[in-house]
């Protein structure tokens, strides 16, 4: 995937993926690896940047597989940042969209 397609676009995916369900970082880059090619040092940013901007809440929970991992829980405030994120990408996907039909 085109790198700035992918900056657009992640923190629209890292929200949905948290909004399914509370995930720690591995586990999320796992998730978001699905849609796209992506790395810790691109994950880890945007989760500080999300939980500074009070869009998750984060929580120790203890691992069988070492020491307790930091989960991710969307705020209220978190939701309502992807409703508006995900109906910004329905208007614009539609419109590009709509206008590579016209061009074809």
């Amino acid at each position: 995937m085109n790198a700035q397609f992918k900056k657009g676009v992640l923190e629209l995916i890292v929200l949905l993926s948290v909004n399914k369900k509370d995930m720690y970082g591995y586990e999320l880059i796992l998730e978001v690896s699905k849609v796209t090619p992506v790395n810790e040092g691109t994950i880890y940013p945007l989760l500080k940047r999300l939980t500074n901007d009070k869009c998750f809440e984060t929580y120790l929970q203890e691992s069988t597989e070492g020491p307790p991992r930091k989960y991710y829980k969307i705020t209220v405030l978190g939701q309502e940042k992807l409703k508006e994120l995900q109906d910004t990408w329905k208007e614009f996907s539609k419109s590009v969209n709509d206008f590579i039909k016209e061009c074809e």
